[in-house]
């Protein structure tokens, strides 16, 4: 049974952290992504190429429009959270 104290951005913590994983083969558990840590550089320490396989594999799972010249995208790949808030925001029915 759903939480009712958790955000529809929250479900999406897991899901997305398994398709990161998935994604770009890391050598660690979805678990181990923690909603806070950084993606980029620092933290999970994924380049610009890998953040660019994410957007891929998001773009294609959730149908969520990802753009290399979006103006948002540092703030869109922070961190797990925040990737989950731009996906749960944009995502297709």
């Amino acid at each position: 049974m759903p939480d009712p104290n958790e955000s529809a951005s929250d479900a999406l913590l897991p899901e997305l952290a398994r398709l990161i994983v998935s994604a770009l083969n890391l050598d660690l558990k979805p678990e181990e992504i923690g909603p806070d840590d950084a993606l980029y550089g620092e933290g999970l320490g994924l380049d610009s190429i890998d953040i660019l396989e994410v957007a891929l594999a998001v773009s294609k799972h959730f149908g969520v429009q990802l753009r290399a010249d979006n103006e948002n995208n540092v703030a869109i790949f922070r961190s797990l959270r925040s990737l989950a808030e731009f996906v749960s925001a944009n995502r297709s029915a």
